[in-house]
């Protein structure tokens, strides 16, 4: 169709995917198609690791290398895609204004509500264990030390610890978050599409993610967000099973101090158990209810340590490790780490620390997304693009700096010129915040030890609960092709189940590391996923300003009469 001057007339946007959902039945409202096969998938990957552990951990090993050795620059370069185009969307002044729902629309949540869900899911277990390890572990060890330029340990090396902390949970990890969060609920509360990850694609497959092809994508998504979840409470358990013994509660550690199997299974009882119970009562009551009691705790603990912490040399780490990143982003964004093949050589080492570190995050944070995405779809409607990519990207991430500069400010302060004599540093990783406020309050009082290491424990399970139960609405959810109403009982019971026994089984057959290679493999498709809805949401966006310049309809509570594929002959975006 063509206008009176022979130009291409512009149509309506893309409104209607129909998904075969099953009607009755033990699947009643879900599409099959994608719920049983992700069924499938995870029990396999279970029974693997449980009853074949030595096979398992050997083949998962060895795909991680693969992955490693060939996809390594792919995941450095394709979080760096997803925070270009978070940023060019946030001040690209005719997509920043576009709401995410019909216009006019409200947000459902308050601003603080709001944020203390989308940090509960998306980051707040890492803090406690993260905040404090990572910082340390670069203050000993980086590609600045491996290079020669700077001294583990010293305090010569603290700013460059800080940079590539900040660098692994700044603003890359939260753009992977938001492209997918974005592209969800763009697609679903201004195209009236399926709150599932396949919507995300339609401005260039159309119809086509109606069947096998979507089914795929979904599926894909749901291996990805139980797999990225599962490493999240992997280290959950071990620095829960820490904090317990801290306050008094023996058998649950190896000699070493690692969680033992009594010890890995009464966590996963404990957590699983109440995260299901708060799956079952929904987002607006236990999520919501979690998410503020965790924030406030947050705010709380976070006060300690900036006020009886190591205030200054925290400060000087916030603001220097700051500018260091920011200045540094660019460069590296992009850099890649290429062995030589010699082991022991700088550049062998530079690769390797590249791939225990950037490229174990940017696939973790990949196979967080569809989970962390789409739960922050469900939470942000209403809201502006703008507003989105600042309050799930921005934001969050001066978050987690803020962390990462007093709690593990104070711990590097502490060891450096504070007589702790390696009590921090020799702790394990998820160990560590409860050795700091021992040695920091025990000579004080016993008990105030002990009351913050409760604390601490009360934290991690409401952190743990939060993300765990949303993990297990939001699998449902994409089952349900994107349904967001009330689930039976026995598939929220399943998923709630079946993420304990893949955590049990990977820490049981090679602990947190078997629970990282399986993630890091999980992610990896999901990686090309998030890419194509980036391009098609900047390809969706694009099109709606053309139609808004028109006057042509571009949500779907404008499109009167929308058919299957809500177009007529002019020119779509699909």
């Amino acid at each position: 169709m063509t206008d009176k001057k022979g130009e291409k007339e512009i149509a309506p946007p893309f409104t209607e995917l129909e998904i075969n959902t099953t009607t009755g039945g033990f699947y009643n409202g879900f599409a099959m198609a994608v719920a049983v096969p992700a069924k499938i998938i995870i029990s396999i990957l279970v029974v693997w690791a449980i009853f074949w552990p030595t096979q398992s951990g050997s083949i998962l090993s060895g795909l991680n290398g693969v992955i490693l050795q060939y996809f390594a620059a792919w995941y450095i370069w394709v979080v760096a895609f997803f925070v270009i185009v978070c940023l060019l969307l946030a001040i690209w002044p005719a997509a920043g204004r576009l709401n995410l729902g019909i216009d006019g629309e409200k947000p459902e949540f308050s601003n603080f509500s709001w944020f203390s869900m989308m940090f509960g899911a998306g980051i707040g277990v890492g803090m406690l264990t993260w905040a404090v390890a990572e910082p340390v572990s670069h203050f000993g060890s980086n590609p600045e030390t491996i290079m020669g330029l700077t001294t583990g340990g010293t305090a010569d090396n603290v700013r460059m610890a800080y940079k590539w902390s900040f660098l692994h949970w700044g603003f890359g990890a939260w753009a992977c978050y938001a492209i997918c969060g974005l592209s969800l609920a763009f697609f679903t509360y201004r195209r009236g599409l399926p709150l599932t990850i396949r919507s995300g694609l339609t401005s260039l497959f159309g119809n086509a993610l109606a069947g096998i092809f979507g089914h795929i994508i979904d599926i894909v998504a749901v291996v990805a967000t139980i797999l990225g979840v599962a490493q999240t409470l992997g280290f959950g358990v071990d620095q829960f099973v820490a904090g317990l013994t801290r306050i008094g509660i023996s058998g649950l550690t190896t000699a070493d101090g690692a969680a033992n199997t009594m010890g890995i299974i009464t966590s996963l009882v404990v957590i699983m158990g109440l995260s299901t119970l708060s799956a079952l009562s929904g987002v607006g009551k236990g999520i919501k209810w979690l998410s503020n009691i965790n924030m406030v705790l947050s705010v709380v603990l976070l006060g300690f340590f900036i006020i009886f912490g190591a205030t200054w040399f925290g400060f000087n780490a916030m603001f220097l490790g700051l500018w260091d990143y920011v200045i540094a982003l660019p460069t590296l964004s992009f850099n890649v780490f290429t062995s030589d093949g010699v082991e022991g050589s700088t550049s062998f080492l530079l690769a390797q620390w590249q791939g225990w570190w950037p490229v174990f995050y940017w696939a973790w944070w990949i196979a967080f997304a569809p989970f962390v995405g789409l739960f922050l779809a469900r939470i942000s409607r209403g809201r502006t693009i703008r507003e989105f990519v600042l309050g799930a990207m921005i934001v969050p991430a001066l978050m987690c700096f803020v962390w990462f500069a007093w709690a593990g400010g104070t711990a590097i302060d502490l060891e450096l010129n504070g007589g702790a004599g390696g009590v921090i540093f020799d702790a394990a990783n998820g160990d560590k915040i409860f050795a700091m406020t021992e040695f920091m309050l025990a000579p004080i009082a016993p008990w105030l030890a002990w009351g913050m290491a409760v604390l601490i424990v009360v934290l991690l399970l409401t952190f743990l609960v939060t993300s765990a139960d949303s993990a297990v609405l939001i699998v449902n959810t994409i089952n349900a092709a994107g349904d967001e109403g009330p689930k039976a009982r026995p598939h929220i019971l399943f998923w709630g189940v079946a993420l304990a026994m893949v955590v049990a089984g990977l820490l049981l057959s090679g602990g947190t590391k078997a629970v990282q290679t399986a993630m890091v493999i999980g992610a990896l498709p999901f990686s090309f996923v998030m890419a194509v809805m980036a391009i098609a949401l900047v390809k969706a966006i694009y099109y709606d300003t053309l139609r808004e310049k028109a006057g042509v309809p571009t949500t779907y509570d404008q499109i009167d009469g929308a058919t299957g594929n809500g177009l007529s002959s002019g020119l779509s975006d699909d």
